[in-house]
């Protein structure tokens, strides 16, 4: 384990940066050329990594996959998936080599897309609005209350990565009203778009779902932190360690 990603530390001062130039300026560029360069050899392995593991997770969950989506068919009305806009990877964020606590873009949002999901609630649950997680929410189906202990409900989200919309490991996305709310509570929360949306993430691993404001808090303190040192290391390790969160429940409502 690794105790520095482990527990949460203060979110970051958002402050732009003052980095150190040298008097060349040629070298300068030289530099910045070379580290967006790596940069984007990172991104694109990364791409072809969430591809492939999406692939073959699908492949893998196709039983699974249509075991429930049968179960959702014929143990309530509605349809078995549910698609929901949620905001995305920010379209002007920094490229390689710039600091992520950038302000210039700290209000700007992201990419929408629309998630899949299996349907955990009963039709026309949410006409008052979203609300916050609660245990044994009377909204939530007998079947969807298993696919949520288990995190099943999150399996068709593996097209979504295949699409590009998310990677397997990454801040959680949040639907376009929520996602302004909690701009105007937590200031730093916009920075969590500076990564990729994931199916689960450094946040996911340590704790259960939003039940308050203060739940949010903690989770931007992880994403943040995951964003610093994340890579394809790092998403293996969280990966594996998304594995017995499924299996033995933990934090699943």
């Amino acid at each position: 384990m690794n105790p520095v990603l482990d527990s949460p530390r203060p979110i970051p001062i958002v402050q732009e940066p003052h980095p150190r130039h040298s008097s060349n300026p040629e070298r300068n560029g030289r530099d910045r050329h070379a580290e967006q360069a790596r940069g984007l050899r990172t991104e694109k392995l990364t791409r072809v990594m969430n591809v492939v593991l999406a692939g073959i997770g699908l492949l893998l969950a196709s039983p699974i996959i249509f075991v429930f989506a049968v179960l959702v068919r014929v143990t309530s009305r509605g349809p078995i998936f549910y698609t929901q806009a949620r905001v995305g990877l920010d379209r002007r964020r920094a490229r390689h080599g710039s600091s992520m606590y950038d302000k210039r873009t700290r209000d700007l949002g992201g990419r929408p897309f629309m998630i899949l999901k299996f349907r955990t609630m009963r039709t026309g649950a949410e006409t008052t609005g979203a609300v916050w997680a609660v245990k044994r929410d009377t909204r939530v189906t007998p079947i969807g209350r298993v696919m949520r202990k288990y995190r099943v409900d999150e399996l068709p989200q593996l097209v979504n990565v295949i699409r590009g919309d998310m990677n397997i490991v990454g801040p959680r996305p949040e639907r376009p009203s929520i996602f302004s709310r909690l701009c105007d509570d937590i200031a730093e929360y916009p920075l969590r778009q500076r990564a990729r949306p994931g199916i689960t993430g450094l946040a996911q691993v340590n704790q259960a779902y939003d039940t308050s404001i203060d739940d949010v808090r903690t989770k931007v303190r992880y994403d943040l932190q995951y964003i610093e040192h994340h890579g394809v290391t790092e998403d293996l390790r969280i990966m594996a360690r998304t594995v017995p969160v499924m299996i033995f429940r933990k934090g699943g409502w």
